[in-house]
């Protein structure tokens, strides 16, 4: 079958080149399962990384240091995605995805099980970066996954479920080990959460469909190769961009959320009681906003991304002015939930959308990275201004990050066009046939 690549940018939404592909055909059944299972391990993998959001007073008592050195364990793990999911994705890239899956669920079980009978800092923070090196493999191989197992038509519905894994992880896992870690003690969700990424392990290996994801071009027999000095996929600029964009809006993100639980006790006047309910409340909002950008927004990803930013920063706006008012402060924070979880599934359906087929796995990659490098200099932007200028600093650092978000967001038709044509200046590609590319 004949597929044309063709790159386009719709100027009356504003929104980042999309690689497009005319659709191959649809199989006969939609995979639930696989997806589902998917979802099952985005969920666990989640919770495991944001155990420490809803319990940072407990682990500050037990391990004995200040609430921002336990914000670093957020850091220690999302850099450790950083600097080790893309040399660990070259290195494994040519195992099985389904057999690389189960292998860093295995790895992520090990470090929570390890992370709950830590004897000091030092130990849990060491298991939490082995955990963070398996998230960010586990992230460029989850990201791609779904992708490989629709037709592109289907990709919004595909991602919109696969990351409601991590929406459900702050609906109810997040919640949850908050709950259990404060009647219990800090330990046991990190232990719980180890035995259930096992399963998961085991439920990805007898449920979840395998898949090919190397995809050569075939040429007819005799054909002589193209020679290439340089050529640049025409769908990296945008890659690039939204790689970017998911590095700056969660670079503020995380410099609030990670120290949501002590900004709850201090300037909204929540009970630490209550820390759990509020959580759970959250998650259940993220819910509403995955379930918008899963059905209003699967095929108008850039207009989703404009509004939700946009009502992100009245919320956080809102919260940061009358977080006192218990009414206003926790509707706030309600709206600030729904409109949040539309975001990250907005930017995972606009990245397969723009990636080309050959290097989605790579874009997936990248893009798990620039996530988590948001997420660690997050967390330590917060504890910086959180050490310096208090809680109240903390949603005035988001809503900086959202500002710069935004303006990304309005450039990006000009930045991408710009780098695609230089790319088309500097990457000239020699003997090559002029005509479309065909695959089969």
């Amino acid at each position: 079958m004949v597929r044309v690549a063709v790159t386009s940018t719709l100027p009356s939404t504003g929104s980042i080149p999309v690689h497009r592909t005319p659709s191959v055909p649809a199989p006969s059944r939609f995979p639930w399962g696989g997806l589902l299972v998917l979802a099952t391990s985005v969920f666990l993998s989640v919770t495991a990384e944001m155990i420490p959001t809803g319990l940072l007073p407990e682990m500050s008592q037990g391990l004995g240091v200040t609430e921002s050195q336990v914000g670093l364990l957020i850091s220690f793990f999302a850099f450790a995605v950083v600097l080790t999911s893309v040399p660990l994705s070259l290195l494994f890239r040519a195992v099985p995805r389904h057999t690389l899956l189960i292998g860093v669920l295995v790895v992520i079980s090990l470090a929570s099980v390890a992370g709950s009978f830590a004897p000091s800092f030092e130990f849990l923070a060491a298991a939490r970066i082995v955990s963070g090196m398996a998230h960010g493999v586990f992230w460029g191989v989850v990201g791609a996954y779904s992708a490989h197992l629709v037709p592109k038509e289907q990709l919004g519905r595909a991602v919109a479920i696969t990351t409601a894994g991590g929406t459900l992880a702050f609906v109810l896992g997040v919640p949850l080990a908050t709950f259990v870690g404060q009647a219990y003690g800090w330990r046991i969700p990190f232990l719980a959460v180890g035995v259930l990424t096992a399963l998961g392990a085991v439920l990805l290996h007898f449920l979840l469909p395998r898949v090919s994801h190397h995809r050569p071009a075939k040429r007819v027999k005799g054909e002589a190769a193209p020679r290439r000095r340089f050529s640049l996929d025409p769908t990296v600029p945008g890659v690039a961009v939204i790689c970017v964009l998911a590095a700056v809006v969660m670079i503020g993100n995380y410099g609030f959320y990670t120290y949501i639980a002590p900004y709850m006790v201090s300037k909204m006047g929540v009970p630490d009681a209550q820390i759990g309910t509020l959580l759970f409340v959250y998650g259940v909002a993220g819910g509403v906003g995955l379930f918008i950008a899963g059905s209003v927004f699967a095929k108008r990803a850039t207009v989703g991304l404009f509004l939700s930013l946009i009502v992100t920063a009245v919320a956080v706006t809102v919260l940061a002015l009358f977080s006192a008012n218990p009414v206003v402060g926790i509707g706030a924070f309600v709206v600030y939930g729904i409109v949040f979880g539309m975001i990250p599934t907005l930017m995972a359906t606009q990245l397969m959308r723009t990636a080309s087929p050959e290097i989605r796995d790579s874009a997936s990659a990248f893009y798990s990275t620039a996530f988590n490098t948001g997420i660690g200099f997050g967390a330590l932007v917060g504890g910086f201004f959180l050490d310096r200028l208090g809680l109240g600093s903390l949603p005035w650092v988001y809503l900086v990050g959202l500002a710069l978000g935004f303006a990304l967001l309005v450039a990006a038709p000009a930045l991408t066009r710009r780098a695609s044509e230089s790319a088309a200046t500097v990457s000239p590609v020699a003997s090559a046939d002029p005509r479309p590319a065909t695959r089969h």
